[in-house]
């Protein structure tokens, strides 16, 4: 009887063993089946999260060429029209106009070439050097600072009477065509001197008194300057604007800065309607551009000065 008992003992626990490694086999087998459907599902088809990612820069992709073919076409239109700008002004003026940006990008390209054959001992000593050296002009430029500020404080009301506005409205610095210097002339083909700067405006805009002052003369149209404003501004300054179309003061009366003195026009000898202003002091013609500091910044100044150095055609 115990032999039977054990021999059946033995028997459970064998069958027990089996059904354990059935289920094993089995949970592995079902387990390899689900990893394998679901590799072959994700191969074949998306889940709905990755389905709206994939999809969600869709959107994006069509905006971005239709972008890039509207930028490459835009780019197209303005070769074209700094192309017809190029063979209007060499028509107009029989010369080539400057080129600011291959003239930047050339400086650009030949300092980064410089920068890059150094070692970094050399450009450690070169910074060192130019610290130094701004430190000695930012203190000049105090003492500077303060001699002016002197000067100003001495003036008084006087500075009211330095010529120290543009004498049009030009905010984007766009409207200057020639500069103070030698120039070429329109009409007799020389170089002459050009002792003001010319603005290119449409006729009939308004001209501002560039400081305080006294109307001196409203010449007529008699002169190859055509109608002109002169204005005394009683400490050795004195300002004038040329080619207008009509006068908005008379001989003798006051201004101040910023009064609407006149309008533009094209009369004299002048190639399109332009103005013409000068500044004179102690009765000798300088360059107005430095007189313009009531409402240029330093970057605003350095602009208009690379637009001046350009050696731009002048218009009388």
């Amino acid at each position: 009887m115990a032999g039977k008992k054990d021999l059946e003992q033995l028997r459970r626990r064998k069958r027990r063993k089996q059904r354990a490694i059935r289920a094993t086999v089995g949970l592995f087998v079902w387990t390899g089946a689900a990893v394998l459907y679901y590799v072959g599902f994700s191969l074949f088809f998306d889940t709905p999260v990755e389905y709206t990612m994939k999809h969600s820069t869709d959107a994006l992709r069509r905006e971005y060429a239709a972008l890039t073919e509207r930028y490459d076409s835009l780019m197209l239109v303005l070769d074209n029209v700094s192309a017809r700008d190029r063979n209007v002004f060499q028509s107009l003026f029989e010369s080539t106009p400057y080129d600011f940006d291959a003239d930047r990008n050339g400086r650009q390209a030949a300092s980064y070439e410089s920068v890059v054959g150094r070692s970094s001992h050399q450009l450690r000593r070169e910074l060192r050097d130019r610290l130094d050296e701004f430190e000695k002009r930012l203190a000049q430029l105090n003492e500077s600072y303060l001699v002016l500020q002197e000067r100003i404080d001495e003036a008084g009301e006087n500075c009211d009477r330095i010529p120290s506005i543009q004498p049009v409205i030009n905010k984007q610095l766009s409207l200057l065509t020639a500069s103070y210097g030698m120039r070429y002339h329109p009409f007799y083909k020389t170089l002459r001197s050009h002792q003001g700067v010319d603005y290119t405006v449409p006729e009939g805009s308004s001209v501002f008194a560039t400081a305080d002052g006294k109307v001196r003369d409203v010449l007529m149209r008699n002169s190859t300057s055509g109608m002109t404003v002169i204005i005394d501004h009683g400490n050795g300054y004195e300002t004038s604007y040329s080619h207008l179309s009509s006068a908005n003061v008379r001989k003798g009366q006051e201004v101040r800065r910023g009064d609407i003195i006149a309008l533009t026009g094209d009369t004299g000898l002048s190639l399109a309607p332009h103005l013409h202003y000068e500044v004179r002091y102690n009765g000798v013609r300088i360059d107005p551009i430095h007189y313009f500091f009531m409402e240029l910044t330093p970057a605003d100044y350095q602009r208009l000065m690379r637009i001046a150095q350009s050696g731009m055609q002048s218009f009388d």
